[in-house]
């Protein structure tokens, strides 16, 4: 059974299942750590996994001044006692664990990206769109209405309706969807941001991960780290829209485990 603690560093919720070397799961800026439910206990034969909620995000309190994600990470790793680990992460969480790798670099063992943005990428009009869609809703105070917003572009996606969708992910997502949003203002105020390094830097395996039902500008970032990143491989879900580990579990089952037996 998972051993669940509200206590540690900066009041974050973590989660821990299984035996062997740590897996650490960063979820996406839309979800808490119950994105990775299906997955788990394939990953759990082989490995402690590790999940845990940012800060503001599921059961973590949100932030009341200055912080960086990956010093988080940093000290949630030291409080469990894990010097070296394999680090998966999935949308905004697959930036945090890049740029954990890019600041600690000697505390990763491998990294695996899965549809992680790009800093200062030059968006599309689709996205540029869905963004004002969404800052007009929450100044509007109409968070229902921003929540359907968020679902229509990371859990549907653009290349799919919603009958394609599979039973019941939509109702496990806008619980912790709407927590992002209602948290959103204060994470972006008091958070420091992504790293800055250099991607040919990276000496550890690493897996870039992508849906081909994504956002198109998704695709071509998944791309750019592919290229960027010295032998990174990148595997593509035919199945999965922006959150891959909720329309494709065994298949990024399939993918991570002989990756992170590495």
């Amino acid at each position: 059974m998972p051993v669940r603690k509200l206590r540690g560093p900066s009041h974050l919720f973590y989660d821990l299942v299984g035996g062997g070397s740590p897996v650490v799961l960063v979820h996406a800026g839309v979800a808490d750590h119950r994105m990775w439910d299906a997955v788990v206990p394939a990953l759990a034969k082989w490995h402690t996994v590790i999940r845990y909620d940012l800060r503001g995000f599921g059961r973590s309190a949100p932030p009341s001044g200055s912080f960086r994600e990956t010093d988080d990470l940093r000290r949630l790793l030291d409080h469990l006692g894990h010097e070296r680990v394999r680090l998966v992460g999935a949308s905004w969480g697959g930036r945090v664990a890049l740029d954990f790798t890019l600041t600690y670099p000697d505390r990763v063992h491998s990294l695996a990206m899965l549809a992680a943005p790009w800093p200062r990428y030059h968006w599309s009009a689709d996205m540029i769109a869905y963004d004002e869609a969404e800052a007009a809703a929450l100044e509007a105070g109409d968070l229902d209405a921003a929540v359907r917003i968020n679902l229509d572009m990371w859990l549907r996606g653009p290349a799919r309706g919603w009958d394609d969708v599979a039973d019941g992910l939509a109702g496990r997502l806008r619980g912790p969807l709407r927590t992002s949003l209602e948290n959103q203002a204060v994470v972006g105020e008091h958070s420091q941001g992504p790293a800055t390094g250099d991607l040919a830097a990276i000496s550890v395996p690493t897996l870039v991960g992508v849906g081909k039902l994504d956002v198109a500008d998704f695709q071509e970032i998944a791309r750019c780290y592919a290229a960027e990143i010295p032998g990174a491989t990148l595997v593509e879900f035919a199945a999965a829209a922006h959150l891959i580990a909720m329309d494709a579990p065994a298949e990024l089952s399939a993918a991570l485990t002989p990756f992170l037996a590495r």
